[in-house]
């Protein structure tokens, strides 16, 4: 049993910034600490980050949150972390300093080796069954190749077992345990597309594909396990790291979408909807990826989850704010946009980069259609937030059709949830009630839950589903009625039609 007095500390490395947080057990925050880094763009599409800044940035944020909650770090009884996934870090097992800088999800450097793949379809076709993922050069695999390839040396290095790789989770747990652990868990695992996620194991085939060779990588752990025990100035010893999950499968824990049907969705400045698919790996046929999901501790089997990704969602916002300056703040738009009864056969496309899930155009650009002399901004304004809530139910139907779960509700978080116009909007168009959480740190939130859970300061998922269920939450229903919303996705359908590369 946990002590009153007891408390736990969760990482949150993320692309942009590092954060800590500290909770207790009614699950409330009572410390945050926060540190940014830079984002280094070497050449046109390249992305990457210093491992060693995002290494200082994360101690610098426990230390802060220590500080400002004026907190004893003995009384931290686990440690749980969450990260930005795919990213890719290469180090020297015996000088823990990192050979290059680290690949970052987003980094489209290897495209061309994606390109090339795309040629040979038996084997996109044996990726996409083994891994769940379709081929890109998002995930870590063809990253790692590309610093096996092209760094002088490297690759001899890693042969003879003097190199390690790792996500920013395996970074982070080698770092704080004084170099004694490197290990992942299932979920960033299942990220790298070198992980088969029926057998729970790094696959030879695509070891032998990538020509990556096995020594560099960490052991594999349930998400909710020992991890090792902290060895690092900025902890006290012997603080066990005891919950690990990437960044997306930690929110979905963090809301206690525990059971298959359970979904929840992250508008951030794209759009993350995971839906819990329990232990049946659903291979989908419209293009959503196959995750693994975090699991509670005493778990014996993998569970999983569909995932799919829009590209542009609350950027939509930032683009009325900044580019077109229709507004001056994001707080603005709910506003505006209840100023007219509807959109006046308005619709915005927002592909500025490609439509992703479930199209995937990537020639795609983004269009603003229906226009009228009699046109305003506030016309525009909810065109755009409309457009996030279809988005989402072009998502939501990939799932229905992969798959015979039905929607129960819809949890939420992200920067846009705060906007109650488009809940509202998103609630209709689903046909299904959403909830938003007034506490919407659920990926932290997430990693605090597998790392309370494994020390016992939880002590199960009823507890944490009771907790959450007793903190204040919004509800929003749907009043849309059947024929209103077939016109409304028939009009976005249309619009959607007439901005595709290939029709």
């Amino acid at each position: 049993m946990s002590s009153s007095q007891d408390l736990i500390l969760a990482l949150d490395q993320g692309t942009t910034s590092s954060r800590a947080l500290i909770f207790n057990q009614q699950a409330e925050v009572l410390a945050i600490g926060q540190k940014g880094f830079a984002q280094h763009y070497p050449h046109p599409g390249w992305v990457e980050h210093d491992a060693l800044e995002i290494l200082s940035s994360q101690l610098t944020s426990i230390s802060d949150a220590l500080a400002t909650g004026d907190i004893d770090p003995h009384r931290i009884r686990g440690i749980g972390i969450t990260n930005q996934r795919e990213t890719t870090v290469l180090w020297n097992r015996s000088t823990g300093l990192p050979v290059a800088p680290a690949i970052v999800w987003q980094c489209r450097r290897t495209a061309d080796m994606i390109d090339e793949l795309a040629s040979h379809p038996d084997t996109v076709a044996r990726i996409r069954q083994d891994t769940g993922l379709v081929p890109d050069a998002y995930f870590s695999a063809t990253k790692i190749k590309w610093l096996l390839d092209t760094l002088p040396g490297v690759r001899e290095q890693a042969e003879r077992g003097e190199l390690a790789f790792g996500t920013i989770d395996s970074w982070l747990i080698w770092q704080l345990t004084g170099g004694k652990t490197h290990a992942t868990d299932y979920t960033n695992a299942s990220r790298t597309m070198l992980f088969n996620i029926h057998e729970g194991c790094w696959d030879e085939w695509l070891l032998d594909l990538f020509d990556i060779p096995a020594q560099i990588l960490p052991e594999v752990l349930p998400s909710a396990a020992f991890f090792g025990e902290t060895r690092h100035s900025v902890l006290p010893d012997g603080i066990p790291i005891c919950g690990v999950a990437g960044d997306q499968q930690a929110a979905l824990f963090g809301q206690t979408c525990f059971t298959p049907g359970e979904a929840k969705n992250t508008y951030g400045t794209g759009c993350f909807l995971l839906v819990h698919t329990g232990t049946n790996a659903t291979l989908s046929k419209n293009q959503m990826l196959t995750t693994i999901a975090a699991s509670a501790p005493g778990s014996t089997q993998l569970e999983y989850a569909l995932e799919g990704s829009v590209f542009v969602s609350g950027a939509l916002i930032q683009w009325l704010r900044d580019e077109l300056g229709i507004i001056k703040k994001a707080s603005e738009a709910a506003t505006l946009a209840q100023e007219v009864p509807d959109t006046g056969g308005v619709y915005v496309v927002p592909a500025f980069t490609g439509l992703g899930a479930p199209y995937w155009d990537m020639e795609a650009r983004g269009a603003l259609l229906g226009l009228t002399r009699g046109t305003t901004k506030q016309h525009i304004i909810r065109a755009a937030l409309e457009a996030m809530a279809f988005q989402l139910s072009d998502l939501m139907d990939a799932v229905r059709a992969d798959t015979s779960l039905a929607l129960k509700s819809l949890k939420v978080d992200g920067g846009a949830s705060a906007n109650d116009f488009l809940l509202q909007f998103q609630s209709d168009i689903l046909g299904a009630e959403i909830v938003r959480p007034n506490n919407r740190e659920t990926t932290t939130l997430g990693a605090a839950f597998l790392a309370g859970l494994s020390s016992g300061f939880w002590d199960d998922t009823d507890e944490l589903i009771e907790l959450v269920s007793s903190k204040k939450h919004v509800t929003f229903s749907p009043h849309m009625t059947v024929e209103e919303r077939e016109k409304h996705l028939e009009g976005w359908h249309q619009a959607v039609e007439r901005v595709l590369s290939k029709r």
